[in-house]
């Protein structure tokens, strides 16, 4: 855990924008935005160039906004992961119902096979017995 030292309210705070010792080079160029992916107001302020405690919070800042910047990341491609595994759950479901599909389909055109083979072997059967008795008939007349 990173922590910082509070400052009492009734002290002044001055922020400057560059760590160079020369109080000459006051300008923001040395500290363009490092994290431009970053909110504004989450962007770390340069910090006070005579300032330890200053350059010690702009640190961890920095810290922290690259921790930011790296969650942040690893959120996105766990996300892109999440849906691509959704994808593939989708899938195998749908995969997964269209076997439960055909093996009812299948057991349903077994059992249509099955009694359809009855009735032919039931149809040969009368068939047989109508020619016994035709060639009966013929026989007799």
């Amino acid at each position: 855990m990173i922590t910082t030292a509070r400052v009492p309210a009734d002290k002044p705070v001055r922020i400057a924008f560059s760590l160079n010792e020369s109080p000459d080079d006051a300008s923001s160029e040395n500290f363009p935005l490092a994290f431009p992916e970053l909110d504004q107001q989450l962007q770390p302020l340069p910090p006070c160039h005579d300032s330890k405690e200053s350059m010690q919070v702009y640190k961890q800042h920095c810290k922290i906004a690259e921790e930011y910047h790296e969650v942040k990341k690893e959120i996105a491609l766990l996300e892109e992961r999440k849906k691509e595994l959704i994808a593939r759950l989708e899938q195998v479901e749908k995969e997964s119902m269209d076997a439960a599909q055909l093996a009812k389909e299948y057991a349903e055109l077994t059992e249509e096979n099955r009694t359809l083979k009855l009735a032919q072997t039931q149809c040969v059967e009368q068939l047989e017995k109508l020619r016994i008795q035709y060639q009966k008939r013929q026989g007799s007349s």
